[in-house]
This record gives structure tokens, C-alpha cells and sequence, in this order.
């Protein structure tokens, strides 16, 4: 606990501001003010370092490129492998673990100890990796690398210790588990293959134990080589040369016989009796030409061959179509009997795998699902229905259905609202999937104690917008909103509109939400934006539709006493919030025909729709093409429900929207908005001129912007030069810097009339994004692109300064001010706030008759870099609100005895604190620094430099155990926050030491010590910052091991169990040990112990605790064998009583009998 205290008796901090010369902080207009009334301001912080640690959580999303897949047919968990490391684990819902090796290399191969609770992974750096999953967070416990040899293919047999290794050279190599030492029993390829062959056989791509005896191992090389190779005997039983390559072979459950896949889009069937020939070759789409010939196949890439109890075994395989059709989805072929189905999927099979009722290879499989890995997407088949419907996937693998562009994260929300989301999405699922239970439901579960409602909204390049409730660190997929459906379809040759039109024109850029009024705004890079309202009940609405043009023209300089007669025109019934600038109302909202290029980019439906319960379209507001430019892309955006007040800006301008008159209320350019308050001597340029008066429309936004997420998460210009730099419209190389724009270089970079200037949308996964530059050698290195130019001069004439973010609350506008009146908080590219006054109708009446009045604008702040947030505490630290409305159905029947009337809810400053009087603290981060001032009388109290050498994308003030705190993620990859009021420095922390463009433009924190971004393309990643959370995480996690006896084997006779199995018992520890084998060289792999800590019992690590698990575990096993041995003791004694008792008998009937009568 620590008090700060400071007396604002005549304090001012001057921001050092580089060669801009900055005004003083507490000034107005960039002149020092007279001394604030001395006033003490008592904040009790709570918050320590030791309340921060930063971990990982949990990832959802679709594993990016996956490799491999394997089941644990007992746990029944599944495990997929990916091109960048990662292993995703999956049980039933919950239960979600994602493991990343430490290498980051590939992985080829997974393999389950069945019912062990550990899993090996094989990786392309040639290292075998065994897994501890007995720990809510699973751990290497030794790795295996291959120095000489590259693995290709890994078998591990059921209940074994030992681990068959095939690699590229054509040997097999065989490893124990438990010490992850290597034998020194190898078969060797050319002992493998005849000694008259005369080629090698290739890389092993099959091994597998024979089902009827595991002495015996199917060795499977490339070129079409099998060889059975006796393990005892060490020589091969025999060889099969097949001249097409071989991809898999699958066995059947009596090991007579095989099948192989082959790369012609053949199946072979081999019969172990006669191994000269196959009995069966078949080509499944294969069919026979005109001229007799079999037309060609593609590779049958793997088949596996599974009998079942009742009916004719399944053959079930990947590939294989004729090359005739070109454009061909990719297939998954079961044949089961005489019917053949051709499932198609959307995407590439990247592996499949059957899943059976028995472990044991020698029992009747019985397949009842077959798991497909897509190369984005995973389902699962169900077969035990003719039809072959899929099962309905219970994890959120559809995140990427449209490449995500935008997320924002919502912890605390009002209770009602998750089930609400679900009972309205609930209508619209699909249909059709198989009645049966997800057969991936291994692992147990259960909801912890530390929950409360979560919200994620992702945006899409499609206009889509998904609600998922992201409660208990699980993903559960809400609501999906498809914002095109409040547009026409576009339609190519519409002139100007259709050369903006191409793949993605409804693609999300960003998007505010209230979940207490649950108004939702949506903004678009159509350089739109739709205002949505919800109800429980389906409407007949028409969407009104408002224009905004503001173009300002570069080439005219003027002087500023002309610039103060161009007018800027307002919407009819509204207000000029400047008195000089009034003008006579317009007569409608649309531009009349004859302005050329005065259109929209997208045109809204005009007619009366039907709309679902929902989200409900209300407003889209629009900007416009001016004379062939196309309208800038919207960098900032604020709405507030109490005041029913829209606010956006871009490059060049703001514009403020009465959503309720649906009025536009003020449309200006940056520099109007200063008045005679600029901070910056520069020269004025006008706003372009209109070519007719009469429009009813203000003009609004020149230069492309960068985008942000959700009121800017990065930094949107050269606040440097000046520039503002395009993400889209310049694209380049990652790592190439751009050639520096010099004072003309906006003029340069203008499009002509006849050029398109929208490309297709990028996805958050490969925009880039305009960032300052560094002046490391380090950081110029980094994956960022460069597009600010070097020097640090004075600004120059051409500067273009973007609305970089808005935010609406109880603030006073000017020092003089008594009480707090609405404000709006502008915040730009040049690191200045201005503060705008707002008169709002009180009444619910007047507010929908008369007009909302903005003033002009009051107090100029000046920060360090663009200003990227906005936040208001009391006097006594408390995180003060926006105001808002309570939600109510705008359907609802009305009652004529309780007329509706709007509930406001306001968070006054001045309602909050006694002891302080009237005033609230401004908390205003910027891309370097942060400051918090006391407001009416604009002192700075506390100034903190975030960051020098980097910059800040993304900074929130964020509730943490019960206190408040500023968070700020750097460009850098480091994650800090600071407390407040006093910006103190808490935790600072390298998290990703290389940032690339999809995590900085969707990384974003919320309440509670959480954050999220995207990771890939696909994954979600949510991580902590809130030491209680680290603390609690176990407990939230799911358990990947759950104790289950393993089945027993079928067909286990008395005699069988008696006398301890078959004549065929295959002792591996006898040929493969030590004593047997010897040791292997030690060039050829290298054991590398594990790094984790274990929690469980099949431990291996080391000291006196690993020794005790390996004894009790020992212990355990003794124990299991002494009670076998003690029933099959009994067993022997009952049949010796029995033996005994008949003998008796006997001896009892023949004694008096002499030899003869016998």
C-alpha cells in the first residue's frame, strides 16, 4: 500500500516533444494558464508488482497447418501435430491443451502409449519428444535426437515399451520408452532387402507387428519394397517387390493378409501363403478406357483395412480419383461390402485416422467413426449409420470460416446477456448431423470457481460477426451476424462503384459494442459504418441510410483568414457547431445526381425487409467518392447509448451522427476543429470546395489511413513528417523498409480517377500496418514494415492529421467549466486531445424534437506519438464509466398504461468523492508515453515515458484485482502496465520478443488480467497478466489422463490364462536390451533429458522423488501380478481338491477288485 501525494499548486509539466516544441501541458492552446486552486488529491494504489505475472492460458481455434494425428482409443483423446510445432490435445469439451516443442520444427508423426498418459512426437529436426500428459500442462520428459539419420516413420505396438524407428536410409531402429536410450538392435535396409538387389529400397514409410505374432515386423520402403522380418532370427521371412510405390499398408485383424496403397491409386491385397503375387489388385475409381486400357489415378495416399463382427469389413481410404477432372474436391472413400461412398471434403485430407472399439490389433476392430484432419478443418464420420453422417464438432475449429479481421474481448458482461446470444444463434444451426455422442471425450472437466461471463467478437473478411462466449477459459460459439445483409449485392459494371468492388468489400475493420444497451457498431473498409439495435422479436425496418463527403484539397494553400468562409454544410434540422459557419439547411440527406462521383462505395437496400430476432440494421452511414477519389478508410470510432451520439473519424476529419434523429450533427476537418487553439504554426488549407451549394451533404477524409481495431490499436501516421501512411494501398516485402515519402510524397501517391484503389481485404493475418521508425539497428530487423521516413524536421505544409481515437463521457470542455457537461475527447495522429462540449436534450421528448448542440472546441492537451486511449478515474482512483442507456426491445408491443421512456445510467465525477470537490482524473496514453491530468484544470499530474526505442499498439485501463491499472502492448513484444494514477512501472515483461502484423492488429486486454490475440491465422491465443489468475489456472484446466483399466484381450481361454498366453510369447526385453543387443553408437542419437516438472505417478525424473514413483509404481505392477498369481493359485488348488476327491472316489470303487476284473 502506498499513498501519493502531490499539491497542484501551480503545477505544469512540459512534454518533451523532440523538435515539435510541444506546448506546456497544462496550457489551452499551447499558452501557460494561471495556477490551478491548490488542491490535494489522497489515491490509496493497491496494486504491487507482485499482483502481475504473464502466462499463457489456453488456445482456441483450429490447429495452423497440421501435420499429424493420433487417437488414444482407451483415454479416447486425440492429438494433432503442426507444421510450427505446436501439439493440440482433445477431449471431451474443455478439455483443450496446446503443447509447443521448443524447436519449433515440424511434426511428422504422434504416437499414444495407449492408456499411459504419455505421447511421443517425432519432429522434422530428426527428435523424438515424450510427453507427460499426467499434468494439466504436459512436459517433455526426454527427447531422442537422430544425429546420422532422418526419421520417417514411427510404430509403436500396443503395451509396448519399444519404439520401431524408420528412417530416410531404409533402417529401423528401435528405442526403449521408458529410458529413451537407443538399442543396439538395428535392421539394417541392406540386410533388410536381398543381397542381389541392386537398388536401394528407399525411406521406410510403413512398420507395423504382425497381428498373429509380434516377433514378426512389416517393414514398408518406398520404392515398393515389404520385407517381414522375423525379430528372433534376425533375417527376413520374406520379400515382396512391387513395382509402384508404396504410401500405407493396413492389416487384417488374423494376420493372413494385407492390404497396400499405392501411388498408381491402386489397392493391393496380399495373402501371407503366397507372397509372390497379390491375390486381389483393384483400382476403386479407376475406370476402363475405350481402348481397354484402366485410365490413371492419383496416389491412394493411405488405406486402412478394418473387419467388423457383423458384416463385411470397411476399407477406408484418401485419394485415389482419376486425374481426368480437373478441379476435383478432395475425397474419403469407404467401401463397406459392395457400396462404395465418395465423401468430399473442403479442404485437402491431411491425414485420417478410424476409430475402433478394442486396442488390440488380433480382435475384430470394429470401426464406429473415422477422424479426418482437413488442412483447416476436422471432422468426424460416424459409420455405424449407412448414411455416414458427420458428428456435430463441439470445439470452435470455424474461427477462420473467413479470414478473422478484427477481435475484441468483453470480460464482466451483464449476466443475461450470454444466454440470450445462444437462444437467438440456437435457431439458425445446421441440421443433419449424426444423433450420436462426440466420440472424442476422453478427459474430465469441470467449471471452476473463478468464472464470470466472457464475450469474444471476432470480424471477418466476409462482413460476418461472431459473439462467442469465451466463459471458463472454454469457446462456445453464440451468434453469427452477417453485416452484408444490409447491402445489395454489388454488381459488376456499376461505374465507379465497381471498380471499389472486389472479393471482400464488406470486410470488418473494427467494431464498439455496449453490452449494457447492446448497441453494436460495425465499421467496414468500404469506409462504412452500420449501427445495429437488438430485439428478441423479428421486424419489417428500412435502414435509413445518411452520406458524409469531406475532402480536403492539398494543393490550396490559403490563408487562415479565407478558410474561416468555407462553410461547412450540416444535416437538415441540426445545428453548425460553429456560429460563423451557419448556413441554410439542405433539403436531403442524398447529393444530387449531377456532383460527379458523389457515390457511396456499397449501396444500401432501400426497400422494406424482414429481419430475425437479433441484431437489427438501423443506420448505415456511408462515405462518398469525391471527384474519381475514393472515400478514406475510418481510423476511430465512439458510440454512446445515453447520449445517442455516433462519433468516427479518419485522415482528415471528424464527423459526429445523431443516431436517434439520425441527423449528422458536425463534419469537419482536423484543422477546423483547432480554431485559433492549433499548437502547430502551420498553413491552412481549405476543405475542397463543393460544386453546388444546395448539397445537403459536409465533405469528410482525403488520405488512406491505416486501420484500427476497435478505437486504434496502431499507430495511424508519421507523426514524425506528418505523412499518413496507407497499410493496404503501399504494399511491400516484410522486412524491406519503403522509400521514404518526402514533403510531396501524398501528392505523389494519389490515385488518378481510373485506378481502383481498394484491393482485395486482407485478413488480420497478413495486414500490415504503417509503424514509426525505430533507430536500433534491432528493431529496423524486425518483421514490421517500414513506411515513415527518417527525418525529424519540422512539420511540414503537407501535414495530414488523423483522428486517431474518440471517446464520449462526463468530462468539463474548459477550464471555467462548474460542473461536467457531455464531452467528446479527440484524440490524433500528432499526439494533441482536444476536448468538445456537447448540449444534450435532457427530456426524452425534447431529445428526439430538439437538436444536440456541439460547441466549439475547448481544452488542447499535448502527448508524445498518436494518442491511442482515453480513460477518467474520480479523485479517488475509481475507473468512472461512460453513461449509457439500459437496453430495451425497440419491437416490444407497447403497453398503453407504462409508456416506455429511456433509462439513463450516469457515472457523474463529481457524484463520486466528497473529499475532493468537484473534478476527475483524464488518463491519456499515447504510442510513447502516458499522462494522467486533473480536470477542469488541465494539470498534468503524472507523465511516464512508455517507451522509447518502440511503441505502443495497444493500451487499455483495465480493471485488476479489485483496483485499476494501465495496460500498454509494445511493437517491441513487451507487455507492461503501469498503476494509476501514478503511471508507476508494475511489470514489464518480453512476451513476444518478434511481433508480426496479425498479433499487433488483434491483440487487445480486457477486466480480469486477460488479453488475447491471434497467433495464426486460426488460433485464438488468450493469455494473463493477473498473478491471482496464474494461481488459479490448474484449477481451470482440464485433465488430459483420467484412470481407466485397460480392456482385456478377447478369446482368452482357461488353459491360455493359465499357463500365461500363446506358444508365440515375444519377449522384447530379451532381444532388445542391453545384455541381448548391446549398446548403440553414440554418434547416432543423442538423449537429451526433459526440462518439465511432473505432478502423477509414472515419473522419470531425477533424485529420490523420481525413485520413489518408479518404486511405488513397481510396487503397484508387483502388486497386480501377485493378485493374478494368487487367483491362478486358487484356481490350481480347487482343480487339485477336485483332482484329489475324484481319485479318492476311484480308489474307494476299485479297491476290492482284482486285476483281472478291471
Amino acid at each position: 500500500m502506498k499513498k501519493f501525494r502531490k499539491v497542484l499548486d501551480g503545477l505544469t509539466t512540459s512534454s518533451p516533444g523532440g523538435t515539435m516544441g510541444s506546448p506546456s501541458c497544462g496550457s489551452a492552446a499551447g499558452t501557460p494558464t494561471a495556477a490551478p486552486t491548490p488542491k490535494e488529491i489522497d489515491v490509496q494504489e493497491t496494486l504491487v508488482s507482485e499482483n502481475f505475472q504473464l502466462c499463457k492460458t489456453v488456445r482456441h481455434g483450429f490447429p495452423y497447418q497440421p501435420t499429424a494425428l493420433a487417437f488414444d482409443p482407451v483415454q479416447k483423446i486425440l492429438a494433432i501435430g503442426s507444421r510450427s510445432g505446436g501439439v493440440r490435445i482433445l477431449g471431451r469439451p474443455g478439455v483443450d491443451c496446446y503443447c509447443q516443442h521448443e524447436s519449433g520444427a515440424a511434426v511428422l508423426q504422434l504416437q499414444f502409449l495407449v492408456n499411459e498418459g504419455a505421447l511421443v512426437t517425432a519432429c522434422a529436426d530428426d527428435t523424438l519428444h515424450l510427453w507427460n500428459l499426467r499434468q494439466r500442462r504436459p512436459a517433455v520428459l526426454h527427447s531422442l535426437k537422430f544425429n546420422r539419420e532422418r526419421i520417417t516413420f514411427c510404430h509403436l505396438p500396443f503395451q509396448s515399451k519399444w519404439l520401431y524407428v524408420g528412417t530416410e536410409r531404409g533402417n529401423t531402429h528401435i528405442v526403449n520408452i521408458e529410458s529413451f536410450i537407443l538399442s543396439g538392435y538395428v535392421i539394417m535396409w541392406n540386410k533388410a532387402i536381398e543381397l542381389s538387389t541392386k537398388t536401394h529400397p528407399g525411406p521406410v514409410v510403413h512398420l507395423s507387428d504382425s497381428p498373429k505374432d509380434e516377433g514378426k515386423l512389416l517393414i514398408g520402403f518406398e520404392s515398393g519394397t515389404i520385407v517381414q522380418w522375423d525379430l528372433r532370427v534376425k533375417k527376413a521371412d520374406f520379400r515382396i517387390y512391387y513395382d509402384e510405390a508404396i504410401h500405407s499398408v493396413g492389416w487384417h485383424h488374423e494376420g493372413k493378409q494385407f492390404m497396400c496403397s499405392h501411388s498408381d491409386g491402386s489397392l493391393t491385397m496380399w495373402n501371407l501363403r503366397n507372397t509372390t503375387k497379390p491375390f486381389q489388385v483393384t483400382f476403386p475409381h479407376g475406370k476402363i478406357q475405350k481402348d481397354g486400357r484402366k485410365e490413371s489415378c492419383k496416389p491412394i495416399l493411405k488405406v486402412e483395412y478394418k473387419t467388423c463382427r457383423n458384416s463385411e469389413p470397411f476399407i477406408i481410404f484418401s485419394g485415389g480419383l482419376s486425374y481426368d477432372k480437373a478441379g476435383r474436391r478432395p475425397t474419403l472413400t469407404i467401401m463397406h461390402g459392395k457400396a462404395i461412398t465418395v465423401l468430399e471434403m473442403d479442404y485437402p485430407i491431411v491425414e485420417f485416422m478410424a476409430l475402433c472399439e478394442t486396442p488390440y490389433n488380433n480382435e475384430v476392430q470394429e470401426p464406429y467413426a473415422v477422424v479426418v484432419l482437413l488442412e483447416k478443418d476436422l471432422i468426424v464420420v460416424d459409420l455405424t449409420q449407412s448414411n455416414f453422417p458427420v458428428f456435430e464438432n463441439p470445439y470452435p475449429m470455424d474461427i477462420h470460416e473467413s479470414p478473422v479481421t478484427c477481435t475484441a474481448y468483453f470480460a464482466e458482461c451483464p449476466p443475461d446477456i450470454i444466454p440470450i446470444l445462444y437462444s437467438i444463434g440456437a435457431k439458425h444451426k445446421k441440421t443433419g448431423y449424426s444423433q450420436k455422442e462426440w466420440p472424442i471425450a476422453g478427459g474430465t472437466w469441470t467449471l471452476g470457481s473463478h468464472t464470470y461471463p466472457e464475450i469474444i467478437i471476432t470480424g471477418h473478411a466476409d462482413g460476418s460477426i461472431k459473439f462467442w462466449d469465451a466463459s471458463a477459459i472454454t469457446l462456445q460459439m453464440l451468434y453469427k451476424l452477417k453485416t452484408s445483409k444490409a447491402f445489395e449485392k454489388p454488381k459488376q459494371g456499376e461505374g465507379r462503384a465497381a471498380e471499389l468492388v472486389e472479393e471482400d468489400p464488406f470486410a470488418v475493420q473494427m467494431v464498439s459494442w455496449c453490452p449494457q444497451s447492446r448497441i453494436f457498431c460495425v465499421v467496414g473498409i468500404s469506409a462504412h459504418i452500420i449501427l445495429y439495435r437488438f430485439s428478441k422479436y423479428d421486424a419489417n425496418t428500412q435502414i435509413v441510410s445518411l452520406e458524409v463527403r469531406l475532402q480536403c484539397e492539398s494543393e490550396d494553400v490559403i490563408s487562415p483568414s479565407e478558410n474561416e468562409n468555407n462553410p461547412c454544410f450540416t444535416e437538415s434540422g441540426s445545428h453548425s457547431p460553429q456560429p460563423h459557419q451557419q448556413h441554410p439547411p439542405s433539403p436531403g440527406s442524398r447529393t444530387p445526381e449531377g456532383i460527379k462521383d458523389s457515390i457511396p462505395c456499397l449501396k444500401v437496400k432501400d426497400r422494406m425487409v424482414r429481419v430475425p430476432p437479433g441484431y437489427q440494421a438501423e443506420l448505415v452511414i456511408q462515405l462518398l467518392w469525391v471527384d474519381g477519389e475514393p472515400p478514406q478508410q475510418i481510423t476511430s470510432l465512439d458510440v454512446n447509448s445515453a447520449y445517442g451520439l455516433l462519433a468516427f473519424g479518419n485522415c482528415n476529419g471528424l464527423a459526429v451522427v445523431d443516431y436517434m434523429q439520425k441527423t449528422i450533427l458536425l463534419c469537419v476537418s482536423t484543422l477546423d476543429l483547432y480554431g485559433a487553439a492549433d499548437p502547430y504554426q502551420r498553413l491552412t488549407r481549405s476543405p475542397r470546395r463543393n460544386r453546388q451549394s444546395t448539397s445537403g451533404l459536409t465533405e469528410l477524409s482525403d488520405n488512406q489511413q491505416s486501420i484500427d481495431m476497435e478505437r486504434s490499436k496502431s499507430p495511424t501516421s508519421d507523426h514524425v513528417n506528418g505523412h499518413c501512411t496507407s497499410p493496404t494501398s503501399q504494399p511491400c516485402s516484410a522486412g524491406k523498409p519503403r522509400v521514404p515519402m518526402g514533403p510531396e510524397g501524398p501528392r505523389l501517391t494519389r490515385r488518378g480517377p481510373g485506378r481502383p484503389p481498394f484491393r482485395k481485404a486482407q485478413s488480420a493475418a497478413c495486414m500490415e500496418i504503417s509503424l514509426p521508425v525505430s533507430h536500433t539497428e534491432e528493431s529496423r530487423e524486425n518483421s514490421f514494415s517500414r513506411s515513415r521516413s527518417s527525418s525529424v524536421s519540422s512539420i511540414d505544409r503537407d501535414t495530414k492529421e488523423a483522428i486517431t481515437t474518440l471517446q464520449f463521457g462526463e468530462s468539463y470542455g474548459r477550464k471555467t467549466d462548474a460542473v461536467p457537461t457531455p464531452c467528446l475527447w479527440v484524440g490524433t495522429s500528432l499526439g494533441v486531445v482536444l476536448l468538445i462540449p456537447m448540449s444534450i436534450p435532457t427530456d426524452q421528448e425534447d431529445r428526439m424534437e430538439e437538436p444536440v448542440t456541439i460547441g466549439p472546441s475547448g481544452a488542447v492537451l499535448m502527448l508524445k506519438g498518436s494518442v491511442l486511449r482515453f480513460s477518467f478515474l474520480d479523485c479517488m482512483g475509481a475507473l468512472l464509466q461512460s453513461p449509457y442507456e439500459v437496453w430495451r426491445d425497440p419491437n416490444a408491443p407497447e403497453d398503453p398504461d407504462r409508456p416506455r421512456k429511456r433509462k439513463l445510467v450516469h457515472f457523474s465525477p463529481s457524484s463520486s468523492q466528497d473529499t475532493c470537490g468537484d473534478g476527475h482524473l483524464a488518463v491519456v496514453c499515447s504510442e510513447r508515453q502516458a499522462k494522467v491530468f486533473l480536470m477542469p484544470s488541465q494539470s498534468c499530474l503524472f507523465v511516464h515515458n512508455i517507451t522509447e526505442s518502440s511503441f505502443v499498439l495497444r493500451a487499455d485501463v483495465v480493471s485488476v484485482s479489485n483496483s485499476v491499472c494501465l495496460a500498454c502492448f509494445c511493437a517491441n513484444g513487451h507487455v507492461m502496465t503501469l498503476s494509476l494514477p501514478s503511471l508507476r512501472p508494475l511489470m514489464d515483461i518480453n512476451y513476444l520478443p518478434l511481433t508480426d502484423m496479425r498479433i499487433a492488429r488483434t491483440f487487445c486486454f480486457t477486466n480480469g488480467g486477460q488479453a488475447l490475440y491471434l497467433s495464426s491465422p486460426t488460433e485464438i491465443q488468450r493469455i494473463t497478466y493477473s498473478q491471482e489468475m496464474c494461481d488459479n489456472l490448474q484449477e481451470m484446466l482440464g485433465e488430459l489422463f483420467t484412470p481407466i483399466e485397460t480392456p482385456e484381450a478377447q478369446n482368452r481361454g482357461f488353459l491360455k490364462g493359465f499357463f500365461g498366453g500363446n506358444a508365440n510369447t515375444f519377449d522384447r526385453e530379451e532381444l532388445f536390451g542391453e545384455a541381448a543387443a548391446g549398446k548403440a553408437s553414440r554418434s547416432l542419437a543423442q538423449h537429451i533429458p526433459g526440462q518439465g516438472g511432473m505432478e502423477g505417478m509414472k515419473v522419470a525424473a531425477s533424485g529420490v522423488v523420481g525413485d520413489l514413483a518408479r518404486a511405488r509404481i513397481a510396487l503397484d505392477e508387483r502388486g497386480q501380478r501377485l493378485g493374478e498369481l494368487e487367483e491362478r493359485t486358487a484356481l490350481m488348488m480347487t482343480s487339485a481338491e477336485t483332482f484329489s476327491k475324484h481319485a479318492h472316489e476311484l480308489m474307494l470303487k476299485c479297491k476290492d477288485k482284482k486285476w483281472y476284473q478291471f
